[in-house]
């Protein structure tokens, strides 16, 4: 499957100021929601992507493979649910510590086009050779 990164940068913007507001605001229910978002990026049906392909008609120049990213909206589900697990059990460092190392990740996607969840799960592939077999199949 492709995806168009257009989408994956737009998807990021969005996130960064959802994380952002989260910081701000201390909002748990606002970090719920967004890792709702990051479990339906996981399962290939991102809202922030729908609303992409709404609001722009253009066909994407290149496209690139769609698992990197996938990948990336998993860890970014999993730093969600433990700034949840600390919003929850009232320990604020670990809910406003991994909700930061969201918003910095989603910030490198956005502003730079660096996605640093893309590129763990690349170097994952070229490290588990076992790893790259199953996901090749």
């Amino acid at each position: 499957m492709r995806a168009d990164p257009r989408a994956l940068r737009f998807g990021a913007a969005v996130t960064t100021l959802v994380l952002a507001l989260v910081l701000v605001t201390g909002s748990a229910w606002l970090l719920a929601v967004q890792a709702v978002v990051f479990a339906l990026g996981v399962a290939r049906r991102s809202p922030y992507t729908m609303l992409f392909k709404a609001l722009v008609r253009s066909a994407p120049k290149e496209t690139e493979d769609a698992r990197p990213p996938r990948f990336a909206q998993g860890v970014g589900l999993l730093f969600a649910v433990a700034g949840l697990t600390g919003f929850v059990i009232g320990i604020t460092p670990l809910a406003l510590g991994a909700t930061a190392a969201a918003l910095l990740a989603a910030f490198l996607n956005a502003a730079f086009g660096f996605c640093l969840g893309c590129e763990t799960y690349l170097l994952t592939r070229r490290l588990l050779p076992a790893a790259k077999m199953e996901v090749s199949q």
